[in-house]
């Protein structure tokens, strides 16, 4: 690595020679924007289980919300820790916010640099005229080919990060005078295996966009943009301290292995969004405009993964497989393990597991002599692999209408209305030398007999054979309609501005089931009753000015929303049910800033509040108690947000400025949850209580600080930024909280309750991550040539290559112990599953614009 960043400061610092040096406010802009999107897609959630989107925040007001976004995302930051459904995203003026999720893809314009440059932000209480803002911001991307930047620009990108070399180009003809624009944008990004930042990945994506503009005359503009990014990639799997320490890498991948001498890895992502939004500009007058926009997309999106049927779990960091299964670490009373011959046991897996990287991946070899020697006797595959598919068509329309009243005051009003049918279904992928497989729960056939429907996916084709390519497991639709309403109204009158806004939506969702599913044989076919929540609320911002650079601000907002379409469905793979007791979620937020400028400081600190009542959570996992794989919600949960943040930068001298941001949040329940899950072998409900009281939001820092020195001179861009992450959770097995687990765990352990009853602090305590320091740097230089101009950057991230920091992670969702009540040498409450940070990485950007 060392060798790599080397050679790229020799590179960067031999083109200097070029030409003549000068400084714009677009060549420095062009520095800090163009690595906007190099991070979201490698950040984005693998794991169905797992929520670890970012997000975009910014503000021209606001110095800590136009810094952290970017500056903190190698933490996977979420803005005071907000979940993603929170950040609304639009595009021309129209909401694209996956429907069932409400959450926004950065990967849908990953690669598009140049043309998410257009871009207008507005934090919860800022004013804007393209909506009301959510509560964690709300961002409006200008999709328009007049609104960008003429000229040609090529981009060569050197890193070692989720991709290894990127190109880039852009061509935007201007508006000419016939009133045309055209935009044009082709991107590729690339890392095979042997190049990838993590061992066993790859990285294989187009990104394109194509754009026209007419300018009809004085008051009309119609503008068609479309776009895709189509994306082959394979993922990195989380991994215990255990595993990292035999494999003696921070960045262990358990999900790649050996297939015929060569790497193959069992879970690859293919993500392709073609997206086209078509806006109508009218200019009715001088102070009223009327912006229409329709977006449609279609989604195909498929994750790949490894799965066994009547045999041990194949992948190669399998707890069963690691020397802490034979041995107990934890319990020195535990005279049943810790014997000579648990000992010795362990010995012979630390051995196997340290000695070779082969026995610490997947044998595909194994896998298909397997499978071979079971088919030749007539049986089902062993191993196979399997890819579940969401694929999606969307619908969306807005209309805003902007009038600007007099010189001091504007109203808004806006309409969006979207239609969404998402299908979800699982494929047969590999049958990894196998000749067959049927369509049946092998999980249910040791509950039931194999004639028994009970065991059948789908009873309208009972015993399917499965090949390569077809359907099996399950399959079905969610179906989303969507219709908002907002208006907001802006005035500043003497020293106070004003705004105030309010909305009001309706939103039907349902359930089309594709397979008759055994364990619901009248209620998973066909389409479930329609479920429509009526929600909506209001908010008032407040900016005061005390004169001599002085401000003060004010935000107080309340709404109700409705459950989102993805944790609306109790078991959704099995049958059309709702979740019982699905209620809006109340949602009150405040603020409070404080601003201070002047020429040589510009200063805010801002508490905040939020406060959300009635959220429905869902999961999906297999619960050792009940041997099972259960369908979980978490009803009734009350969250707090609140905390301070605030950022200060000092102008040294004309070209050198001292910046501190920092931030301390918290972000918990205030509540134990109900939880209701289904045991998917014999398709009943249990109901229970999770005691998650206190337990944070995970998978971001709640502390965060960070200390950056910028030197802009003459051309050149120096900056060095050490920032400081803390108190990182966990996402936490809700199981492992039920009242019957620790009633359980009580029988085995009798640890879970002290003298009087009470369970111990201990028990519910949830995993944390290792914080610490990293240290980020950058140095650009833009050059004026004879034609055209060069911008040169290099960033480092990273550069004390700290590895301890973990940004990322999940309990395991199982016990200490068997559901026969055996004490297990293993313990998954110690063992939870993380990913670090990545080491020193870099990335050298070199783009002409001519």
């Amino acid at each position: 690595m060392q060798k790599k960043l080397l050679l790229a400061v020799i590179a960067f610092c031999s083109l200097q020679a070029f030409g003549q040096t000068t400084e714009t406010e677009e060549q420095k802009a062009s520095l800090t924007t163009e690595s906007a999107f190099t991070f979201t897609e490698a950040q984005l959630g693998e794991d169905d289980d797992m929520s670890t989107n970012v997000t975009i925040i910014n503000s021209n007001n606001n110095l800590y919300a136009s810094k952290v976004g970017y500056l903190f995302s190698p933490m996977r930051y979420r803005y005071r820790a907000f979940n993603q459904k929170f950040n609304d995203v639009y595009i021309n003026g129209v909401l694209v916010n996956d429907m069932e999720t409400g959450q926004f893809r950065y990967s849908m314009v990953g690669g598009l640099n140049q043309q998410t440059k257009g871009v207008e932000f507005a934090l919860p209480f800022e004013a804007n005229k393209f909506a009301l803002p959510n509560m964690a911001g709300s961002n409006n991307y200008n999709f328009r080919p007049a609104q960008m930047p003429s000229g040609n620009r090529v981009t060569f990108s050197a890193a070692n990060r989720n991709y290894t070399l990127r190109g880039m180009y852009t061509y935007n003809s201007g508006l000419n005078a016939k009133g045309w624009a055209y935009s044009f944008n082709l991107t590729y990004r690339w890392a095979d295996m042997n190049t990838s930042n993590v061992e066993g990945t790859f990285y294989n994506a187009w990104s394109y966009f194509l754009g026209v503009q007419k300018i009809i005359n004085d008051h009309h503009s119609l503008a068609l943009s479309t776009w895709g990014n189509p994306t082959e990639r394979a993922s990195q799997g989380a991994s215990t301290d255990e595993m990292y320490h035999l494999a003696n890498d921070r960045h262990y991948n358990p999900y790649w292995g050996w297939q015929g001498g060569k790497r193959r890895n069992s879970r690859v992502v293919n993500d392709f969004a073609p997206s086209a939004v078509l806006t109508w500009d009218w200019d009715i007058d001088d102070r009223t405009k009327l912006t229409t926009s329709l977006f449609g997309k279609y989604s195909m999106y498929k994750n790949t993964k490894l799965n066994y049927n009547n045999s041990d779990n194949p992948q190669p960091d399998y707890w069963k497989l690691m020397p802490s299964n034979y041995w107990d670490a934890y319990d020195e009373t535990d005279e049943y393990n810790r014997t000579q011959q648990c000992w010795d046991n362990w010995q012979t897996a630390y051995e196997f597991l340290s000695s070779s990287k082969a026995n610490r991946q997947i044998d595909f070899d194994r896998l298909i002599y397997s499978n071979r020697m079971v088919s030749a006797q007539g049986g089902d595959a062993m191993y196979f692999i399997q890819a579940k598919h969401n694929d999606a068509l969307t619908l969306t329309a807005s209309s805003t209408l902007n009038m600007q009243i007099d010189n001091t005051k504007t109203w808004n009003i806006g309409v969006n209305m979207g239609t969404n049918h998402g299908r979800h279904y699982q494929t047969m992928e590999d049958l990894l030398g196998a000749y067959k497989f049927h369509n049946v729960n092998t999980y249910a056939v040791g509950t039931y007999s194999d004639a028994d429907d009970r065991v059948q996916y789908d009873l309208n084709h009972p015993n399917a054979v499965v090949s390569e390519g077809d359907k099996f497991g399950y399959d079905y639709t969610i179906l989303v309609d969507r219709l908002v309403g907002w208006t907001s109204f802006t005035m500043t009158t003497g020293k106070l501005h004003l705004l105030a806004g309010a909305k009001m939506s309706g939103v039907a969702m349902a359930r089309d089931g594709k397979m008759r599913n055994g364990m619901a044989p009248t209620n998973s076919y066909g389409r479930s009753r329609h479920a429509q929540f009526l929600d909506g609320g209001g908010k008032l911002g407040l900016n005061y000015t005390l004169g001599r650079g002085h401000t003060v601000t004010l935000g107080l907002g309340y709404e109700t929303k409705a459950p989102t379409a993805a944790t609306a469905f109790a078991a959704p793979e099995i049958n059309n049910d709702f979740v019982v007791n699905l209620k809006n979620e109340k949602v009150a937020s405040a603020d409070l800033g404080y601003h201070f400028q002047t020429s040589w400081l510009k200063l805010n600190i801002s508490g905040y509040y939020s406060r959300i009542n009635d959220a429905t959570e869902w999961q999906n996992f297999y619960f050792d108690d009940i041997n099972s794989f259960s369908y979980v919600s978490l009803t009734g949960q009350d969250k707090e947000y609140y905390g301070v943040e605030g950022g200060a930068r000092f102008k040294v001298t004309p070209a050198f400025d001292i910046t501190l941001l920092g931030t301390y949040s918290e972000a918990k329940n205030l509540k134990d949850a109900h939880v209701c899950y289904m045991n998917s072998t014999t398709g009943l409900y249990m109901n229970d209580v999770c005691y998650n009281k206190n337990h944070r939001e995970n998978g971001t820092p709640l502390t965060a600080a960070s200390l950056a020195l910028s030197y802009h001179q003459s051309g050149w861009f120096l900056d060095l930024n050490c920032n400081w992450y803390d108190r990182i959770y966990l996402s936490s097995a809700p199981c492992f909280y039920y009242k019957t687990s620790l009633e359980n765990r009580q029988a085995v352990y009798g640890d879970v309750y002290d003298n009087e009853g009470n369970i111990l602090p201990s028990v519910l305590e949830q995993a944390k991550g290792h914080g610490g320091f990293m240290i980020d740097g950058s140095i650009g230089r833009s050059i004026y040539l004879k034609k055209g101009s060069l911008s040169i950057n290099l960033m480092v991230t990273n550069i004390l290559n700290n590895q301890h920091i973990v940004t990322g992670g999940y309990e395991q969702g199982r016990s200490d112990y068997t559901s026969s009540g055996n004490v297990r040498a293993y313990k998954f409450s110690r063992n939870p599953k993380k990913y670090y940070a990545y080491g020193t990485n870099g990335m050298l950007n070199i783009a002409y614009k001519f």
